[in-house]
């Protein structure tokens, strides 16, 4: 396999690098501001997910020790020269990542080891363009069972919710402003590429969840510790062709104006004292039931 001439590092405060190293995530966030900036994704199978989405990379960062792993030569693969013909150049997706626009870097293990957080990355990294944001409406328009996600500020927590909804059966996500990037590294991770998967985009700065939601022919469904809240299992649930399942903040839960204008608030029973579930944990159950091979409406 005949790759670029990869671009040796000898020293972390190297500005080639400067988005690895310089630059911490909300700070990327808006590098290219007013236009959508960079995310940094670990891991050889998370960049092949994002390639794979066909996302933009602006430069891959390798550790030497790790260039003849498996899983790092099947991303190299993708940018790399001498493709037999034209058929297997598009099978591998080199028309998103062309070998000759996208240096590759490479570092010692001991010098990436200075990198904030690299011991996760098994022995990869890259910088990618953010794509321009989904307009609300387009993926409310193309949805029948979406999650919402108001305040959920922990990535750990957003990563596992898109893994869930990937598996079972969401069709987008919608995240209130308060929620955690999902391109933030640790949520990219723990969602194992997902976030690259499912849709997604922002409520409108202004814009009231709850009637955003009715006004594109949803049923508000809050998962909430309230007084009145029906169990899961109610099959009135089940009846609702166009279900937005909303779940709030890991401290407080959902703000008071979103709950008031729900058309459902439901809890998950418990047993032997235990209040509630993780909201991670808590949205797994509450696709599988609403949204997954489980709901009616879906299997018919």
């Amino acid at each position: 396999m005949n790759h670029k001439q990869m671009i040796p590092i000898e020293d972390p405060k190297d500005e080639r690098i400067a988005v690895y190293t310089k630059y911490h995530e909300p700070q990327l966030l808006h590098y290219y501001e007013p236009h959508p900036g960079i995310f940094i994704a670990e891991t050889p199978m998370i960049i092949e997910r994002a390639l794979e989405k066909g996302l933009k990379p602006l430069s891959f960062f390798l550790e030497e020790e790790a260039r003849e792993k498996e899983e790092v030569q099947r991303v190299l693969s993708r940018i790399s020269f001498g493709a037999k013909d034209e058929e297997e150049e598009e099978k591998l997706a080199v028309d998103a990542c062309k070998a000759s626009d996208v240096p590759i870097y490479v570092a010692s293990h001991a010098l990436m080891r200075q990198i904030t957080g690299y011991e996760l990355t098994r022995g990869m990294l890259a910088a990618f363009r953010r794509p321009d944001p989904i307009a609300p409406g387009k993926l409310l328009e193309q949805a029948g069972c979406i999650a919402v996600l108001e305040d959920v500020e922990n990535p750990t927590n957003v990563g596992a919710i898109f893994r869930s909804a990937a598996a079972l059966g969401v069709d987008g996500i919608l995240l209130a402003s308060g929620s955690s990037d999902p391109y933030y590294r640790r949520a990219a991770r723990v969602s194992m590429g997902t976030v690259f998967q499912i849709p997604w985009t922002y409520v409108p700065a202004g814009v009231e969840t709850a009637d955003l939601l009715h006004e594109n022919g949803f049923s508000v469904i809050s998962m909430a510790l309230e007084e009145g809240a029906i169990p899961l299992s109610d099959p009135v649930l089940k009846k609702e062709q166009k279900k937005a399942i909303i779940f709030g903040s890991e401290g407080y839960g959902i703000r008071r104006q979103t709950l008031e204008k729900s058309d459902h608030i439901v809890i998950i029973p418990m047993e032997k004292g235990v209040d509630s579930l993780n909201v991670a944990a808590s949205s797994a159950v509450t696709f599988w039931e609403l949204c997954g091979k489980n709901d009616t409406n879906k299997r018919l």
